[in-house]
C-alpha cells in the first residue's frame, strides 16, 4: 500500500502564493506518475499537473499553465504544487495521487489507485 500525506493549504487572498507538499511512504512503485487534482464544492474532480518520478516529465492543466510549477524530490519522496498568481476560483480541495494504471492518460483520475486525504485551498477576492 501507498500513503500520501499533502500539506500546506490556507487561507490566502487573490494574486497570492502557496506550496503544497506531498509526502509519499509505503510500497511506492518503481516509477510512478504523481499527479495532482482538485475538486470544488458541486464539481468533479478535475486534473491539475502531473510529474513523471523519474523521467520528470510535467503536464499541467490549461487552466493552470503559467501560474503552477510541479516537482519532485525522489530522496524525500515527496512531491510539490507550487501555485502563484491565485485566483478565487482556485479554491478547491487539493489532492495528491499515484498513477497505477498507466493505459489511462495522467490527466484522468480514474488512472489513478493511491489518494491522499486533501489539503483546503481558499483564495479570496
Amino acid at each position: 500500500q501507498v500513503q500520501l500525506v499533502e500539506s500546506g493549504g490556507g487561507l490566502v487572498q487573490a494574486g497570492g502564493s502557496l506550496r503544497l507538499s506531498c509526502v509519499a511512504s509505503g510500497r511506492i512503485s518503481n516509477n510512478p506518475t504523481m499527479g495532482w487534482f482538485r475538486q470544488a464544492p458541486g464539481k468533479e474532480r478535475e486534473f491539475v499537473a502531473a510529474i513523471g518520478w523519474n523521467v520528470g516529465g510535467t503536464y499541467c492543466a490549461d487552466s493552470v499553465k503559467g501560474r503552477v510549477t510541479i516537482s519532485r524530490d525522489n530522496a524525500k519522496n515527496t512531491v510539490y504544487l507550487q501555485m502563484n498568481s491565485l485566483k478565487p476560483e482556485d479554491t478547491a480541495v487539493y489532492y495528491c495521487a499515484q498513477r497505477t494504471k498507466i493505459t489511462i492518460s495522467a490527466m484522468r483520475p480514474e488512472g489513478y489507485d493511491y489518494w491522499g486525504q486533501g489539503t483546503q485551498v481558499t483564495v479570496s477576492s
